[in-house]
């Protein structure tokens, strides 16, 4: 059994009415669970081994942009030849890019000539046009002539080099079939141009290999998962203003706001966020399809730049983007019909919130505390970010081991070479798997042990001010959050760090296991029969249940670890203990309350993502350079940050009212069932104890 709290948190009443100073939460502490913070430190260290290494051998061009027949990047200044704007990918020989689209050739894409261009070559209407490789040797031109003369130096060809270009050997190529540029790529158009053609034919060139298999294969190659996967990582590096504003200036913004309205106008503000979810649902959803092409003609197009309207080519995201947009009406659907059914329910969450903020407005720094852990989670995310994409696009460049009979010309060496003819690729060895699998980890854990910080220090200020009776005197801090910091820097960040690393290691079996059943063919096609649906599903919700049983047993921890200072494991078994002996009282107050906040959350984050797809709307994103191949992964991650910074902010509230109902429960429970130490601003916001008692016990 546990011994009363009193002594060692409060202040108890003598028989002759004076009162015996304890301390309040100043009991005589010690560090807990310091080996944990070790480990959290060596996972740090770890870490920040981790990122240097991608941060040596990543190149975030490699998201983005193809490479060479060279292994040059597209688009890498650094490159021989310098390849500075040259961004575009270009598959020289058409019958490679066709042999490499039939089902039983060995020859593969990857293997086929390519060289970055500026743009993509177009036929001519009344001459054959070339594209010639890059100069050098014989050719002595500079690369910007060569730009200058749309690649095509021709003329200056030797009998020898003429004779081996009409054999597709190079140096030069002629341009038959159309391209687009498609995701940095140029994709054939199967559809070769008759006058091009008949050029051509007429100067003896050899056969050219006309079908839609010139088409697929190149699509076939840009619509990869590796690839797409690069695009939506790119599209991190890309709108990178668009995360820092709608994923960290905007929720900071309405998270403030927010509490200075549940501060104000406290009875309304309920009804507002209700309200204001349904709408902002609704708005976000409605964006998904206008992207998908549902609505409007506003869908995503995997063409940068201008193409001709008789072109239609269509990129994997855009079905993700569909998929997305079924699945955000099934979640608006349950969501209003979900917040239409708490409507009745409302007014018990008002008095509920009435006493959070009514602590806030005595405890005025707790609306200025969550900007020091925002801040802190700022400067992470960027770092986290930045390293990310480094680890993404690192590997090692080495060249193709293909048997393929392919020659082409080598200026340097002036003769045809069909030694070293295969292409170069991007070589991702198993590690780096591991490497990028250890860094998402990195930020879960990060992430929930900031935001546990946060909760354990507020926790500590509202413990401070109910076991003081809400009175100024020596024992309660001139000011409390700022102690509140004290204790948890000096004595708990263990304990904080064990949390934070259950909640993150039971996410991460959570995320494995749902990545084995998508391998499965699992998730898409739920097992047949009732045992095998009721198998599946179960799980489904025992894991939901486990994840969401964690966080409440974690979030109640912090509180008796503010409060007691005890270890992780034994604050949670007496917030446990006192949970299930109170667990009337807790549920009736807590759980509406709760749902408010979780709607508040979802407000801001709803916010974060319109005010995402407006910006990424712009003309900034949708041509050029800075086009983004998708607004879905950015949208997302704005999403998530904005909930991130909201639950920071949030939790204030959150914490205050679970605090001041567990030192309740706990001081009734020390007296007999009266508490003693409830301030008067708690008795006053629910009118009397009767009530108080009538809200927290239920009817009889």
């Amino acid at each position: 059994m546990r011994g009363p709290l009193g002594p060692v948190i409060g202040r108890y009443p003598s028989s002759d009415g004076s009162t015996q100073m304890g301390g309040i939460i100043r009991h005589n502490r010690k560090c807990r669970d310091v080996a944990f913070l070790v480990f959290f430190i060596a996972f740090w260290v770890a870490m920040v081994v981790n990122s240097s290494f991608g941060f040596n051998q990543g190149n975030p061009l490699r998201l983005t942009f193809g490479l060479d027949y060279k292994g040059n990047v597209c688009g890498d200044k650094h490159a021989n030849p310098g390849l500075r704007e040259l961004e575009l990918r270009y598959w020289l020989n058409p019958n490679q890019v066709y042999q490499s689209g039939l089902k039983d050739s060995q020859f593969n894409l990857a293997n086929a000539r390519s060289i970055c261009l500026l743009d993509c070559p177009t036929p001519s209407d009344d001459l054959l046009s070339w594209v010639c490789d890059y100069p050098e040797g014989e050719i002595r031109l500079s690369m910007d002539d060569w730009i200058d003369r749309n690649y095509d130096y021709f003329e200056f060809l030797t009998p020898e080099m003429r004779n081996t270009s009409l054999q597709l050997q190079g140096p030069c190529y002629p341009v038959i079939f159309p391209s687009v540029n498609v995701y940095w790529s140029c994709q054939f158009i199967a559809r070769a141009s008759n006058m091009s053609l008949r050029h051509w034919q007429q100067m003896g060139g050899v056969k050219i290999n006309e079908d839609i298999v010139i088409d697929k294969s190149i699509h076939r190659s840009i619509n990869a998962r590796s690839s797409v996967l690069k695009r939506y990582m790119a599209d991190i590096g890309k709108s990178w203003p668009v995360l820092i504003v709608c994923g960290g200036l905007l929720p900071l913004f309405l998270s403030v706001i927010w509490l200075l309205l549940i501060r104000h106008f406290v009875a309304a503000m309920p009804w507002i966020t209700v309200a204001l979810f349904n709408v902002l649902i609704i708005s976000v959803t409605m964006f998904y399809y206008l992207k998908a092409g549902w609505i409007g003609n506003d869908a995503i197009s995997p063409i940068i730049g201008e193409h001709d309207p008789y072109t239609h080519v269509y990129g994997r995201e855009l079905n993700h983007i569909r998929a997305v947009a079924v699945l955000m009406t099934s979640i608006m659907v349950v969501s209003i019909l979900a917040s239409l059914a708490i409507v009745s329910r409302i007014l018990m969450a008002t008095s509920v919130l009435k006493v959070a903020a009514k602590v806030i407005g005595e405890v005025q720094a707790l609306i200025i505390f969550p900007v020091i852990p925002y801040a802190i989670l700022a400067v992470f995310y960027m770092f986290w970010l930045s390293a990310t994409l480094h680890l993404f696009s690192s590997g090692q460049v080495i060249q193709n081991n293909c048997n393929s009979n392919c020659c082409s010309y080598n200026l340097a060496l002036k003769k045809v070479n069909c030694d070293q003819c295969c292409g170069y690729s991007i070589h991702y060895t198993p590690h780096i798997a591991v490497a990028v699998f250890f860094h998402l980890f990195g930020c879960y854990w990060a992430t929930q042990f900031i935001i546990a910080c946060s909760a354990t220090v507020i926790a500590g200020s509202v413990a401070s001010y109910y076991w003081g009776r809400g009175e100024t005197s020596p024992e309660v801090p001139l000011l409390p959050v700022f102690s509140s910091m004290k204790r948890l820097i000096r004595y708990s960040l263990g304990s904080i760090a064990l949390g934070s690393l259950v909640v993150s290691f039971v996410e991460s079996i959570r995320f494995i296991l749902e990545s084995v059943r998508r391998k499965l063919k699992v998730v898409t096609s739920t097992p047949d029969g009732f045992f095998g649906k009721a198998t599946f599903h179960s799980s489904q919700f025992l894991l939901r249940c486990i994840e969401w049983t964690l966080k409440s047993v974690n979030r109640n921890a912090y509180i008796m670890i503010a409060i007691t200072g005890k270890s992780f494991c034994r604050a949670s078994a007496i917030a446990t203990e006192l949970i299930f002996s109170n667990i009337l009282r807790i549920g009736r107050v807590n759980v509406i309350g709760d749902v408010i906040l979780s709607l508040g959350k979802l407000c801001v984050s709803l916010s974060s993502a319109l005010f995402a797809f407006l910006m990424l709307d712009s003309h900034k994103y949708r041509s050029a350079h800075n086009k983004i191949s998708s607004p879905l992964l950015p949208v997302l991650v704005c999403w998530g940050l904005g909930y991130v910074v909201a639950s920071l902010f949030f939790a204030v509230v959150e914490m205050s009212i679970d605090t001041i109902i567990l030192s309740f429960c706990q001081d009734s429970e020390e007296h007999q069932g009266t508490a003693q130490y409830a301030p008067p601003l708690l008795i006053e916001t629910l009118n009397d104890q009767n009530e108080m008692q009538r809200l927290t016990q239920g009817p009889n």
